[in-house]
């Protein structure tokens, strides 16, 4: 025990004192957040107006056409269609759009054309069908003799407003404010188990190569040498999220306090006056604290430790088998794809069913549970869920190192060899 603690104190040391280590500590948050400025900064650049031509034969459409920052529209109905094509070649125009003349409407929606070099974006030739099917439609009500004024008037805007059981008043779109939150737990223990886990890998290759690991095994066992690169690059790993999680904090602490957000006991009595002031921020803030953080903090730090120890067991034996890391691409795709089998199930159903029965199964799966129950539980999640999803995991990283463990004690001193799967299922018998 004490000749891990050793490796332990040894691996974590060497990963703390990296260089890498301490400037990404500080400087991850800076980039996240560098790079959250700089797409709504690029989200609030306005593109080249584009020019887009009006051919309207029938003269009933070309006003209703407005133009905007985004696109201009000229009338040019009275120019030759030859014309218009050749000016499309020479991109004087971005595209043109051809009305034809037709006194039957319904043959007129299946006759329109827009013409162009690059394809449009679906969003725009549907704001064109919108504008030209609100014209039609207008004049079929016309026909009809219905009173169109009448019908815009009859036309309902309903509004519902969000509200608690306890009364307080809540904001739509709050489902993808958690899931934004887990989605990011969740990705990063993916990244923390990915970086982490290959560091094990690449320092077991390292050692294995330098011949240093023939002298090391020769006082420790292989599994004693295993379990202390796992477990202290895992408390390197924990370390960083807790320096991360205090700045997370003091940043969170300093946002409530400029837009006045009390947290606390009388988070109830600010939720009046946050409802009178209509400050969309504040609530924002205040729902934000309502959730269950410290829930969140604790599953992270006990996720990502039972996560990492199951999948840095897998990177070890790969690491203990090949030679270089070259060989061990071949072993890493089935060990990644349960992480992003992960992301994608919390993604795309978490959001919409946090608490269905396929959110539910892949949250208790070890393989998924880590990033799948990250993203569930800001929506809320029964103790014992959360309780038997860990159990089930720690479960399988004791079962799992168990064969990691035969692999990497037999691979350990094989060299010159690139190791095929029915070779390690064969090193899992010894």
């Amino acid at each position: 025990m004490n000749k891990t603690l050793l490796i332990i104190k040894r691996e974590f040391i060497a990963k703390v004192r990296n260089k890498s280590f301490i400037v990404m500590t500080f400087l991850s948050p800076l980039l996240f957040v560098a790079i959250g400025v700089f797409v709504g900064y690029l989200s609030t650049m306005k593109a080249e107006q584009k020019t887009i031509a009006i051919h309207d034969e029938t003269g009933r459409f070309v006003s209703e056409f407005k133009s905007d920052k985004e696109y201009k529209y000229l009338n040019l109905s009275q120019v030759d269609l030859k014309i218009l094509k050749d000016s499309i070649v020479s991109e004087s125009y971005e595209g043109f759009l051809v009305i034809p003349k037709v006194d039957d409407n319904t043959k007129l929606q299946k006759g329109i054309e827009y013409i162009s070099n690059d394809s449009p974006s679906v969003s725009f030739i549907e704001d064109l069908e919108d504008i030209i099917a609100k014209k039609i439609t207008a004049e079929n009500f016309q026909k009809a003799g219905l009173d169109t004024l009448a019908i815009k008037n009859a036309k309902a805007d309903v509004t519902i407003n969000l509200e608690k059981a306890t009364g307080e008043e809540t904001l739509k779109g709050l489902n993808e404010i958690k899931i934004i939150i887990g989605g990011a737990f969740g990705y990063l223990i993916m990244m923390f188990i990915i970086l982490y886990g290959n560091m094990v890998m690449r320092s077991v290759i390292e050692e294995k190569t330098s011949r240093i690991i023939e002298v090391i095994i020769s006082s420790v066992k292989p599994f004693q040498l295993m379990m202390g690169k796992i477990i202290g690059t895992s408390l390197a790993g924990i370390l960083q999220f807790l320096i991360w999680a205090v700045l997370g904090l003091t940043a969170m602490f300093i946002l409530s306090s400029m837009f006045g957000v009390q947290m606390g006991a009388s988070a109830g009595v600010q939720a009046q006056s946050v409802s009178t002031s209509g400050s969309d921020i504040q609530m924002y803030i205040r729902e934000i604290w309502n959730l269950p953080i410290a829930t969140i903090l604790i599953s992270f730090v006990v996720y990502f430790i039972g996560g990492y120890f199951l999948y840095s067991s897998f990177y070890a034996s790969i690491g203990a088998a090949v030679d270089n890391e070259t060989d061990s691409q071949q072993f890493l795709l089935p060990i990644i794809m349960p992480l992003i089998l992960g992301v994608y199930i919390g993604f795309f159903t978490v959001i919409n069913d946090p608490h269905g029965t396929i959110a539910t199964v892949f949250s208790m799966i070890p393989l998924t549970s880590p990033i799948v129950m990250m993203m569930r539980i800001p929506f809320g999640v029964p103790l014992w869920q959360i309780i038997v999803s860990m159990l089930i995991l720690f479960g399988t990283f004791l079962l799992v190192v168990w064969f990691a463990a035969k692999i990497y004690r037999v691979g350990i001193l094989m060299y010159g060899k690139k190791p095929t799967w029915k070779e390690l299922i064969k090193w899992l018998r010894y």
